[in-house]
């Protein structure tokens, strides 16, 4: 058997990845509604600034069939109606969640903030934002200083290491790295946490690798199954409370 790691965080974030996306139309409301009564404790999505200064969710960042338009040349109002802006998400389901918003379109990250910190003073506490820019994202720190931030690489990409990063990242203030969950070992788990770093995994798609991540210590997993990875949470408890897992798959 495994040797279990302990996370920082515990229990760890179960996010959901651009909603219930195994089980409903992908960063829409139906999508976070179902994902959150299905038992989530966090939503993911892509957050995009539309040319009226709109923040909405979105993965790729352009709509149109035929002719694809960048949604930043877009107003709100001429964007498709399943695009629901980030207030709309507050407003619908409240804040007693966590969020983690992949800041691709850079000029989206301040607005995030100013819209988590309108909908509930306490939101950027629970807010994650993920970019590959440390300077950028210590930016957004000026709006609030609670609000969470995330280093989204991959191994690869750390040319010196992932000891100088996490020292990097240690010193700058920043919150969490987030790795494909193939970058993932026990060993560079707790690395990260030496330096009192979170480590979130993504792309945790099935039972064996949530299991893995789980038991390596990692804080917080994204998945588009949000059953199975609200299972393999309620697994990783029984097993750190020595309950009989008898649902463990095969």
């Amino acid at each position: 058997m495994a040797v279990l790691h302990d996370p920082l965080r515990s229990p760890p974030i179960g996010f959901a990845h651009r909603g219930a996306r195994a089980h409903a139309p992908e960063n829409t409301l139906e999508a976070f509604e179902l994902a959150l009564r299905l038992g989530a404790t966090g939503l993911e999505s892509d957050v995009w600034l539309t040319a009226d200064g709109v923040a909405v969710l979105d993965h790729d960042g352009t709509v149109g069939r035929l002719r694809r338009r960048r949604i930043a040349e877009l107003r709100r109002d001429e964007l498709p109606d399943h695009i629901p802006e980030l207030a709309e998400l507050f407003a619908s389901f409240g804040t007693d969640f966590e969020l983690s918003l992949d800041v691709k379109d850079p000029a989206a990250g301040a607005e995030a903030v100013r819209v988590a910190m309108t909908a509930d003073v306490t939101m950027p506490d629970r807010l994650w934002l993920c970019d590959d820019d440390v300077d950028r994202m210590l930016g957004w720190r000026e709006i609030s200083p609670h609000v969470r931030l995330v280093d989204s690489t991959r191994l690869a990409r750390m040319p010196h290491g992932p000891e100088r990063l996490a020292a990097r990242l240690k010193a700058a203030g920043v919150d969490a790295v987030n790795l494909h969950h193939g970058d993932w070992t026990g060993g560079t788990v707790t690395l990260f946490h030496r330096f009192k770093i979170l480590a979130f995994g993504w792309d945790a798609q099935f039972d064996r690798i949530l299991d893995g991540l789980l038991t390596m210590g990692i804080d917080g997993v994204f998945s588009d199954h949000v059953d199975r990875l609200v299972d393999a949470l309620d697994r990783d408890r029984r097993r750190r409370e020595g309950a009989p897992a008898t649902d463990d798959p095969a």
